[in-house]
């Protein structure tokens, strides 16, 4: 037996197992995202720092170790956005935050009769849902309206004559919060180019954190539903009724991606 393996302690296996696995969660949060591509042209500058040394090119060496030497500051600047949505899953725990669920099922029912009127009528919406992440900043930054779910309410505000019908709603506790909401747009450049603002909204929003976004859109009356950054095809009136359901009557711990492809 080698005698590296002789002197391993319990503490030395434990350390190795919380770092791997630490490894492994990292490559589970960037696996499909942008972060992949950044981590590969990490990857190609370390590679190419060996090179320029073997081969003796000081000032390109110089250069790159230099800047590999402060990888820390640089992983920490580049990927801000990963690991300030890591340091929210972590406090996404029943000891920190619950998920609301809406205590009664009219509730649910005035929120569909909402979003089907404005997609009969084509009215373009967009409704953030919270959940275990808190919304307040964007909350204090929108029109505070504190008002109980309506179907006819969510009408008026997105109406193009209402003077707050740009922007999000977002729905905390099982009122509409806010109007007039302005949310982060996504950056992702593999998003269809002519995607509009509301989609992009809905989808930045869910990226850095876990709400759920309902958009209709202007053009077609299309509802969409965005939740981790992805957006679910388009949805009829009972699928999305179910995707809301599960999600806020029922505590079931389904994913929604599971859920609109079955009712897509």
């Amino acid at each position: 037996m080698p005698q590296f393996l002789l002197s391993l302690h319990w503490y030395d296996i434990l350390d190795i197992l919380i770092v791997a696995f630490i490894i492994y969660k990292i490559i589970d949060l960037i696996k499909g995202t942008r972060a992949v591509q950044m981590v590969m042209g990490l990857v190609v500058l370390f590679v190419v720092s060996l090179l320029s040394q073997k081969l003796h090119l000081v000032t390109l060496h110089w250069i790159l170790t230099s800047f590999l030497g402060s990888i820390i500051l640089v992983i920490i600047v580049i990927f801000q956005n990963d690991i300030r949505k890591a340091l929210m899953n972590m406090g996404q725990t029943p000891f920190f935050r619950r998920v609301y669920f809406f205590g009664r099922e009219s509730e649910i029912e005035e929120l569909c009769r909402g979003i089907s009127s404005l997609a009969d009528r084509q009215i373009g919406a967009l409704i953030i849902l919270e959940r275990k992440t808190g919304l307040r900043d964007f909350i204090e930054r929108g029109v505070q309206l504190d008002a109980k779910i309506s179907g006819s309410l969510l009408v008026s505000i997105f109406n193009k004559e209402s003077p707050i019908h740009d922007g999000a709603v977002i729905i905390s506790e099982g009122r509409i919060a806010a109007a007039a909401c302005f949310l982060p747009l996504s950056q992702d450049p593999s998003l269809e180019k002519e995607m509009g603002t509301r989609h992009r909204a809905a989808i930045g929003m869910t990226e850095e954190n876990d709400a759920v976004a309902i958009v209709i859109s202007e053009e077609t009356g299309a509802i969409r539903f965005a939740m981790g950054g992805k957006l679910s095809r388009k949805m009829n009136e009972k699928g999305f009724k179910k995707v809301l359901q599960r999600l806020f009557v029922q505590s079931t711990r389904k994913t929604l991606w599971g859920l609109w492809k079955r009712e897509s």
